[in-house]
């Protein structure tokens, strides 16, 4: 192997290394102002629905209609894209889902808001210019959600629902966006 060609090696490995090492350190990072979270209903011993999604923090910023624009896609919460696993055939804001599982979307908006379940896993949620990655080529579902106010702000993004397991709430500033949920019976 001539001298040359070992150095474009070394090169591209050292160059490697450094990306990987780049990105691990950056996504450790973020996840100290936006924490990953979890959020699951368990129907008697079975976890029927796990959402694992990041908890950005409101700061004193105006968020839906600032932060988070009014008619663009929002990857639901920070960082990674937001995932919700279901263990069985679900209807979610009265559409049917099929069990497995999906990246969470939403397009919010003043009075209503769009949510995608999208089959596609992606590495990260958003592209270098900060807009969000999802391909709607692959949108399962498209439900529309209304928007409630919260009497409260509620100082970090939430994903949680009522112990009954009826519905799934998106909480962030004083908003709230309700998924109702059920079984296909």
């Amino acid at each position: 192997m001539s001298k040359t060609l070992k150095r474009i090696l070394i090169a591209i490995v050292v160059v490697g290394g450094m990306l990987y090492v780049g990105f691990t350190l950056m996504k450790r990072d973020t996840k100290k102002h936006s924490p990953e979270a979890t959020y699951s209903y368990f129907s008697g011993e079975q976890e029927l629905i796990k959402v694992t999604y990041c908890r950005p923090y409101k700061k004193d910023r105006e968020i839906f209609g600032g932060l988070v624009p009014f008619g663009k896609v929002w990857r639901t919460g920070a960082n990674e894209a937001t995932t919700i696993e279901l263990a069985a055939d679900l209807v979610i804001g009265g559409k049917p889902v099929k069990k497995g599982m999906y990246t969470l979307w939403t397009l919010p908006g003043a009075t209503v808001w769009e949510v995608y379940l999208n089959s596609k896993m992606y590495p990260w949620g958003v592209d270098f210019d900060g807009n969000a990655q999802r391909d709607p080529a692959f949108d399962a579902v498209v439900i529309t959600a209304p928007v409630e106010q919260l009497p409260e702000v509620a100082e970090q993004f939430t994903i949680h629902g009522p112990e009954d397991g009826t519905a799934l709430w998106l909480d962030w500033d004083r908003t709230r966006v309700t998924l109702s949920l059920g079984t296909n019976q």
